[in-house]
């Protein structure tokens, strides 16, 4: 197992209805590169599932962390967006880590995640092409890349572009200091 990201805290957003890949994927890669992956959901710790019935537990609840906590945070997408946007403390909890200039990495529908939160206005990024209008509408810059990073800000479009978002995540946490240390 590589060691770079060790000490390194990463939430993902979790709420019914994810993309199975979307998820997983970079949670089991973020936990290769040796980092501390918390699976944070609302509105209280139980069980999510995914598009395909395929569960993930959560570890927290929004409401009970803070950006203090996290070096970055994935959202995922699917459908649990949709959710996710609904729940005031996921939204808090991704602009305040945008804000303390921890990243963000969204894929796919995850872009409804970061209007909501008000994070993308000025900014240059990608996500299915169904949510182009809604990033545009939201004072973002939407173009058809693979992995779009501006800033703190990392955004994909969909499953086929899972290895080099999560190259992308790794490469800005890397790149980012002070190390957070895990507790």
């Amino acid at each position: 197992m590589n060691s770079d990201l060790k000490n390194k805290n990463i939430a993902i957003l979790a709420e019914d209805h994810y993309e199975d890949l979307e998820l997983w994927y970079p949670l089991l890669r973020m936990q290769e590169a040796g980092a501390n992956v918390v699976v944070v959901g609302m509105p209280d710790l139980r069980t999510f599932e995914s598009k395909h019935g395929y569960p993930v537990n959560a570890d927290k609840v929004a409401s009970a962390v803070s950006a203090d906590d996290f070096d970055a945070i994935i959202i995922p997408g699917g459908y649990a967006p949709d959710r996710m946007r609904r729940h005031q403390a996921m939204l808090d909890l991704v602009r305040d880590i945008f804000e303390q200039g921890k990243v963000v990495a969204m894929i796919c529908h995850a872009g409804w995640v970061a209007i909501s939160a008000g994070i993308v206005a000025g900014k240059r990024v990608t996500s299915v092409s169904s949510i182009r209008d809604d990033l545009v509408n939201a004072g973002a810059e939407w173009v058809n890349e693979e992995v779009v990073q501006d800033g703190n800000l990392i955004s994909s479009r969909g499953p086929k572009d899972l290895p080099a978002f999560c190259r992308k995540i790794i490469k800005a946490q890397l790149e980012s200091s002070p190390v957070h240390e895990a507790g």
